[in-house]
């Protein structure tokens, strides 16, 4: 580090104070559900923080097959390729619900990285347990069933775990979507929907979003051999 933080400075630091004040190279986006906020192949100049909703991660093959790579809920990051090189975006995002969403330029980033110890050991645990998430991803691909999947797919949407975040309703989500992200068919997926429905662990939220309430006795699904 270029320079040295007294350990009192450390405590109560807050990482979404921080980023909504480091200055200029960094503006706050407001980003209708369905709205594009970058495709593949653009430029990969700027990260991206979601401070409200959700933003879905997709790829294209070059066949033109998409797939939905990862759900990325508030307090998350996306984007961060540009910090290790890359050139142009590898997949694209998109608004699944309305979003707040605050971009910072590439350059500012790296300079709070470096400037801010605080701030870059936060980000640094992130980057560390997001990946611990992948391998968990690869695991439960590789050995899980197709309804353990789903399973833990809702309850990662609905944010289970989380401290201070209670049961949450996941926003509206087609059944090609779900199955694109789970690595199975819709008919499969609309199965399990309809089983998890009939078993209590699901509700179908009222009013106009249509979204769904998970429940925690859908963990009896995971957990269960």
């Amino acid at each position: 580090m270029d320079r040295a933080v007294p350990a009192k400075n450390n405590v109560g630091f807050k990482s979404d104070t921080f980023l909504a004040t480091i200055g200029d190279g960094r503006n706050i986006l407001s980003v209708a559900k369905k709205e594009m906020i970058f495709t593949q192949g653009d430029e990969a100049d700027s990260i991206f923080y979601v401070q409200k909703g959700k933003v879905r991660l997709t790829v294209v093959s070059q066949a033109g097959r998409e797939a939905t790579i990862a759900i990325v809920s508030a307090r998350n990051f996306f984007g961060e390729g540009s910090l290790a090189g890359q050139l142009l975006r590898m997949g694209s995002a998109v608004a699944m619900t309305d979003c707040e969403i605050l971009r910072i330029d590439k350059m500012t980033m790296m300079d709070a990285l470096r400037f801010e110890p605080s701030f870059s050991e936060i980000f640094v645990a992130y980057l560390l347990a997001r990946n611990i998430r992948y391998e968990e991803d690869l695991v439960d691909q590789l050995f899980n069933s197709s309804e353990k999947r789903l399973a833990r797919v809702l309850l990662l949407l609905a944010q289970f775990g989380k401290e201070d975040v209670p049961e949450t309703v996941v926003p509206k989500m087609s059944q090609e979507t779900l199955a694109e992200i789970v690595g199975t068919t819709r008919s499969r997926v609309s199965f399990f929907m309809n089983r998890f429905r009939k078993l209590g662990f699901i509700d179908y939220a009222r009013g106009s979003e249509g979204g769904l309430q998970v429940h925690s006795a859908l963990l009896n699904v995971v957990l269960h051999d």
